[in-house]
C-alpha cells in the first residue's frame, strides 16, 4: 500500500509540473486519465466534465491524449447496445455549449465518414455574436455533437453556441434552442448548487421540448442544472461491452448525484425518494473514460489534435438526447405528441419505467464517502438514479410496453476508477434546512432530518 501511495503521489506531482488538470492513476488499466482544462472558472461560470484517457507518453514522458485512429466504443456498438427501434427523422436536437469551434461541421463529417454513418443533418448558431475559441470546450463541444449524431442518425442536429461559460449566456442559449425547433436539448455543464439557483429552473420548464443534463463528474454531492427538477438528470457508470452486449455494469465512482440543499422534491420521486428534496439523477450512462468514446477534434488540445478518447457524464446527456428524440420520432409516428418537460411529463415517463427491462438497475458502485446515498443499490439510489437504457427504451418512453426487468444481462462485476473526484465547486451554505418527509417506500434510504451527503457538505447541525 505504502508503494502504491508512493506512486500515485509521483502521478500527481507529475502532472501537476505539466500544468494538468485532474490526472488520476486509472484502477482499471493502470493508465490514466485527465480532466479537460475548464478554462475560466468561478461564481456564475460553469464547468464541462469531460475527461481523457491517456494513450501513451511521448519520449519525454508526456502523456499523449490523441491517436491516429479511433479507440473506445464504436457507434455501431452503442447502437447495437441500445437497439433503438428509429434514427431521429424528424426531430432536433440541440447541443448547448459555451465558446466556438470553428471546425465542428468538418469534424462532424470526418467522424460520420469513419464510422459509416449518414451525413449530419447540422446546423450552428450563434446567437449572442461569434465566441471566442476556447480548446476545452471545444473538445465538449466535439462530444456532444458526434454522439448525439451516432445514436440518433438522421436527427437534425443544432449547436448553439453561448459567448461564454456564464449561466446568463447558456441560459440564453437554452432559450434560443428552445424557440428553434429542438424537441430535446443536451447541456454536458453545470456548476455546484448556488443560493438563487431556482430562479432559473423555468429556462428547462418547457411546453415544446426536454433538457437534459450530466451530473457533473465530481461523485457526491452533485451539481446544478441538474438538481432543476424539470430536466433529465444522466449520471455515469462502467459499461463493458463485448460487441455491442453487456457484460457488466457498475456506478461510476464520479457520477455526480445526491440530495439537493434548495429544490424541492417533485411529485415524480414520491415513491423513490425518501427526503423532502430533489435527488438526482434520475438517469445514467456510460461515463467511465476507460469504456469511453472516439472524439475526432482538430482544434488543438495541450498541442494534440485527432482523436480523443473521452468519458465523464458529458457523454450521456447528448446520448440520452438522442434516446428522447427516437421516443419522440415514434411518438409522432404513433399520432402523440412529443415529451416536454411541462408538468414533468418528460420525467414522469422516464420513471414509469422504473422496474421494466427498458432500464437496467445498476445495484453496485459509490461515488463517495456518505452512507447510503453514496451507495448504488437496488432500485432507484443518488448514485445511478433509475439506471442505464437497455433495449426498448425508446419503445417505453413512445408509450409502448416492455416487459418487467427479467434476468439482468450484466454482471455487477465491481471495475472502473477506484478514487473519487474531490469536487470543485463549494456551493454556498443554505438558507433553510429543508425536512425529510417520512413516507418511504420499500427500497428507499431510511429518512434522516438531514441527509448524508449534506453532512458531508458540513451543512447540518
Amino acid at each position: 500500500m505504502l508503494r502504491l501511495s508512493i506512486v500515485l503521489s509521483l502521478i500527481a506531482a507529475l502532472a501537476f509540473s505539466l500544468g494538468l488538470r485532474g490526472m488520476r492513476a486509472s484502477a482499471g488499466d493502470g493508465g490514466a486519465i485527465i480532466e479537460v482544462d475548464q478554462g475560466q472558472t468561478g461564481p456564475g461560470l460553469a464547468r464541462h466534465p469531460l475527461f481523457l484517457r491517456v494513450t501513451g507518453r511521448d519520449a519525454q514522458g508526456r502523456p499523449l491524449v490523441t491517436s491516429t485512429t479511433p479507440h473506445g466504443y464504436t457507434p455501431s456498438q452503442i447502437q447495437s447496445y441500445l437497439g433503438l427501434n428509429g434514427d431521429g427523422s424528424g426531430q432536433t436536437i440541440a447541443i448547448v455549449d459555451a465558446y466556438d469551434h470553428p471546425n465542428i461541421a468538418s469534424d462532424l463529417n470526418t467522424f460520420s465518414s469513419t464510422f459509416g454513418l449518414p451525413p449530419a443533418n447540422f446546423t450552428k448558431a450563434t446567437p449572442q455574436g461569434l465566441p471566442k475559441t476556447n480548446s476545452g470546450w471545444a473538445l465538449e463541444i466535439s462530444l456532444d455533437v458526434e454522439w448525439a449524431h451516432a445514436v440518433a442518425p438522421k436527427a437534425n442536429i443544432l449547436l448553439v453556441e453561448a459567448a461564454s461559460n456564464s449561466y446568463s449566456n447558456l441560459m440564453s442559449a437554452i432559450d434560443y434552442a428552445a424557440t428553434h425547433g429542438a424537441v430535446v436539448i443536451s447541456n454536458s455543464w453545470g456548476s455546484g448548487e448556488f443560493s438563487g439557483e431556482t430562479s432559473y429552473d423555468s429556462r428547462c420548464d418547457l411546453s415544446s421540448a426536454v433538457c437534459t443534463f450530466s451530473s457533473g463528474d465530481s461523485g457526491n454531492p452533485g451539481g446544478y442544472p441538474a438538481y432543476n427538477p424539470y430536466v433529465v438528470a444522466v449520471g455515469g457508470t462502467t459499461l463493458k461491452l463485448s460487441g455491442g452486449t453487456v457484460s457488466s455494469e457498475t456506478a461510476w465512482s464520479g457520477s455526480g448525484g445526491g440530495v439537493s440543499v434548495y429544490e424541492p422534491k417533485p411529485s415524480y420521486q414520491n415513491a423513490v425518494n425518501s427526503y423532502g428534496n430533489r435527488g438526482m439523477p434520475d438517469v445514467s450512462y456510460d461515463a467511465d473514460p476507460n469504456t469511453g468514446f472516439p472524439v475526432y477534434d482538430t482544434v488543438t488540445y495541450s498541442g494534440q489534435s485527432g482523436w480523443f478518447q473521452v468519458g465523464g457524464t458529458s457523454a450521456g446527456a447528448p446520448q440520452w438526447a438522442a434516446i428522447i428524440a427516437v421516443a419522440d420520432q415514434l411518438r409522432v409516428a404513433g399520432g402523440k405528441a412529443v415529451l416536454t418537460s411541462a408538468s414533468f411529463a418528460a420525467s414522469s415517463a422516464v420513471y414509469a419505467l422504473s422496474g421494466t427491462s427498458a432500464l437496467y438497475d445498476v445495484t453496485s458502485g459509490s461515488n463517495g464517502s456518505c452512507g447510503s446515498v453514496c451507495q448504488a443499490g437496488p432500485g432507484y439510489d443518488f448514485v445511478t438514479g433509475l439506471g442505464s437504457p437497455r433495449g426498448g427504451v425508446d419503445v417505453a418512453l413512445a408509450g409502448g410496453s416492455v416487459p418487467p426487468t427479467a434476468t439482468p444481462t450484466a454482471t455487477n462485476t465491481p471495475g472502473g476508477p477506484t478514487n473519487t473526484p474531490t469536487p470543485t465547486n463549494t456551493p454556498a451554505p443554505p438558507t433553510n434546512t429543508p425536512t425529510a418527509t417520512n413516507t418511504a417506500s420499500a427500497g428507499t434510504p431510511t429518512p434522516t432530518p438531514c441527509p448524508p451527503g449534506w453532512i458531508k457538505r458540513n451543512r447540518c447541525p
